[in-house]
């Protein structure tokens, strides 16, 4: 255990938060970077924990819990004016706050950050500090992340501002250069197995193997819903790069069309972890994120190459961009498969 209670690897990261709390020298706006699930926002809970008191309070505000949820989830169907008169925040600390991604296109808005602003100047209740946490401030728009550029420019003394991003490039220079920057990676199996003893996650196991060294996606994972949903993008992956053929895809794809609730973008992150082992597995690595379809892993990347694996990147790159257009979503998958599969895969070299 590290040195913040509840909180799993990454202790060089939580390690510098400490010291930082022992030597009184806190920095005043913190980037906290890494992949999903990994603990980015869990660190700052436990970092505000300390410094503010209150701990249970401080929870409430997980996104993760099953009321914030729902309530991010009804949020959705509001219209996008009423969601600009009451921006998304969390509040149950009266010195902590935390400002999520909100609507259908799950964005951290201008409301939200010109709200951030109006917040920064009040006092702290009690104590030298408050603590304001944006959660996925990779999801900002340009408006929205220069209206939080002058709050960064000159923050109120009492004021801390953590932001959380799974890459840091795809926040402003701007940003980035007023931050002191944590970057936090995946869990060894040793520190999953830790975690999942602590928490007593069911299937342990299976959960360490397909989550890529993340605890968050290890405990809330739904086995079921994640394997048919990998199943149609393996199989996409597979047609793309010429190891089975057009009707086998049509097989999957017609029951994917018929999810008409089910956005792209929740396939998405799995399309990247996919392509990423297909990486590891071109260069002689073990899978990282699918471990129990090692064999099918390795027998896509027996038949791609490098250049095929990047063009498939950007592809999905190109779909993540596209879904805030409300495409099609089995279109926009078909014309991924073709575009791969009609570039000629060169032979290694």
């Amino acid at each position: 255990m590290g040195p913040f209670p509840d909180f799993f690897g990454n202790s060089q990261a939580a390690a510098t938060l400490a010291q930082a709390l022992q030597a009184g020298r806190i920095p005043q706006t913190v980037l906290v970077s890494g992949p999903q699930g990994i603990g980015k926002a869990t660190l700052v809970r436990r970092f505000a924990a300390a410094l503010l008191g209150s701990p249970s309070k401080i929870e409430q505000d997980d996104l993760s819990l099953a009321a914030n949820l729902d309530l991010i989830e009804q949020r959705e169907k509001w219209p996008a004016e009423k969601r600009a008169d009451d921006p998304l925040l969390f509040n149950t600390h009266p010195d902590f706050v935390t400002f999520a991604p909100d609507g259908p296109l799950r964005q951290i808005s201008i409301q939200q950050m010109r709200l951030l602003r109006e917040r920064a100047q009040f006092k702290p209740l009690s104590g030298k500090y408050r603590v304001f946490l944006i959660d996925h401030l990779d999801r900002a728009n340009e408006q929205a992340a220069n209206s939080l550029l002058k709050v960064l420019e000159e923050p109120p003394e009492h004021l801390i501002i953590f932001a959380t991003a799974e890459n840091l490039y795809d926040l402003l220079p701007t940003i980035r250069s007023r931050a002191i920057v944590l970057e936090l990676g995946r869990l060894t199996d040793q520190e999953m197995l830790q975690f999942a003893s602590a928490r007593k996650i069911p299937e342990a196991e299976t959960r360490i193997a397909l989550s890529g060294g993340s605890p968050g996606i290890a405990a809330t994972l739904d086995l079921d819903q994640f394997r048919e949903r990998r199943a149609l993008l393996l199989a996409a992956f597979e047609c793309a790069g010429g190891l089975t053929q057009w009707p086998v895809w049509v097989q999957h794809s017609e029951s994917f069309a018929s999810r008409k609730s089910e956005k792209l973008d929740l396939y998405l992150k799995l399309a990247y972890g996919i392509l990423e082992d297909v990486l590891h597995a071109l260069y002689g690595r073990p899978p990282e994120n699918n471990r129990d379809i090692r064999q099918r892993i390795e027998a896509l990347s027996a038949r791609v190459d490098y250049r095929w694996a990047e063009r498939a990147v950007h592809s999905v790159d190109e779909l993540v961009l596209m879904v805030r257009r409300n495409i099609q979503k089995l279109a926009a998958l078909d014309a991924m498969i073709i575009k791969l599969r009609n570039r000629p895969i060169l032979a290694r070299t």
